[in-house]
This record gives structure tokens, sequence and C-alpha cells, in this order.
């Protein structure tokens, strides 16, 4: 059972639907393992716990 894991800032589900569809579609191509057998775990993060350069991303998205 392959795991595609993703971290990133929240979306709404409609984009995550959409990005699980591609990412298990384009894997399972790739590795000739059947869609099925995927589980795709999304883990959300607030902007006050990423940082991009120096700065967090909340103070970036002012």
């Amino acid at each position: 059972m392959p795991v595609i894991t993703v971290e990133a800032a929240h979306m709404n589900k409609e984009k995550k639907a959409e990005l699980v569809e591609k990412m298990v579609s384009v894997a399972s191509e790739v590795m000739g393992i059947p869609e099925e057998a995927f589980v795709t775990l999304i883990k959300e993060n607030e902007f006050d716990n990423i940082g991009n350069g120096k700065k967090l991303l909340s103070e970036k998205m002012k």
C-alpha cells in the first residue's frame, strides 16, 4: 500500500480532491500500481507554522 503525504497550508475541499486525484493518477502510472492501492494523507499547516526564507508565511501574506 503506497502512501502519498502532502504538507501544505490550508486548502478547500475541492482543491484537496483535485490534488489527490492528480497525484494518485501520476503515481499509479509511473509506479505501475493500481490507483485503488494508494493512500493519500494531507497535513495542513497554519501560516504561522510555515517559514519562507527568514519570515513566517503569515507575515508575508499580510
